[in-house]
């Protein structure tokens, strides 16, 4: 799949250009450039969120991120996408791609998703090109997080560039879920079992109501404290 934590360095060193698909070969070294460039907007968005998890550790006491994952996109799933967006396979067209670099945030609250996000697209060099609420609309099969697609300016030793990075924030419960199904749905359209993809979208909706609950118990919690205070 798409989604893993990246060791770049060690992909970067390993990638031979028998991984890269026949349409970047007479580029390889120039792809490896251009992907060494979305790694580093990774970085950069990584450190951002990091920095303002700790702060709201400080200030608040608690820490609403509890993990970041990364991804960088294979070149099979980039030549995929291209041919599913009618573009032509060319390394000038990976910019017309906007999750090339992905980062996606776990949360412990729902509330903590929006407030992340609000804070995050606040900054001065963050551009928000496109938002996509899969929680307030959730996919048809249950799917539920909230999608950023950003844009940032990268430091480099001869030129400033504009990157871009998608960014993913659901809680631990959503992740959970498309985790699972993420590793079922390939056997399930295989099988054409319509019986497990009600279940599984069922589940997603049970998963989304405790969710919820664990919210509003947050909620209640902090009231309560307000009161003794």
């Amino acid at each position: 799949g798409d989604i893993l934590n990246v060791d770049f360095e060690q992909t970067l060193l390993n990638e031979s250009t028998e991984t890269i698909p026949e349409e970047f070969i007479n580029q390889a070294d120039l792809y490896r450039q251009v992907m060494q460039r979305y790694y580093a907007a990774i970085k950069q968005v990584r450190t951002k969120l990091e920095i303002l998890n700790d702060e709201l550790q400080v200030s608040t006491r608690r820490s609403p991120i509890e993990t970041i994952k990364v991804r960088l996109k294979s070149p099979e799933s980039i030549i995929k996408k291209m041919t599913r967006q009618g573009l032509e396979k060319t390394l000038e067209n990976l910019d017309k791609i906007n999750d090339i670099a992905g980062i996606r945030v776990i949360t412990t609250y729902v509330d903590d998703i929006y407030d992340i996000a609000s804070m995050f697209l606040q900054q001065a060099d963050i551009k928000l090109l496109k938002i996509t609420d899969y929680i307030k609309k959730p996919k048809e099969n249950g799917y539920r997080s909230l999608h950023l697609d950003v844009e940032t300016p990268i430091y480099f030793s001869k030129e400033r560039v504009m990157m871009k990075v998608e960014v993913q924030i659901r809680t631990i419960a959503m992740d959970f879920w498309a985790s699972l199904e993420h590793d079922m749905k390939y056997k399930v359209m295989i099988n054409g079992a319509e019986d497990l993809k009600r279940e599984l979208k069922a589940c997603a909706d049970d998963i989304s109501k405790i969710d919820i609950k664990m919210q509003n118990i947050k909620r209640k919690l902090r009231e309560l404290e307000d009161e003794v205070i």
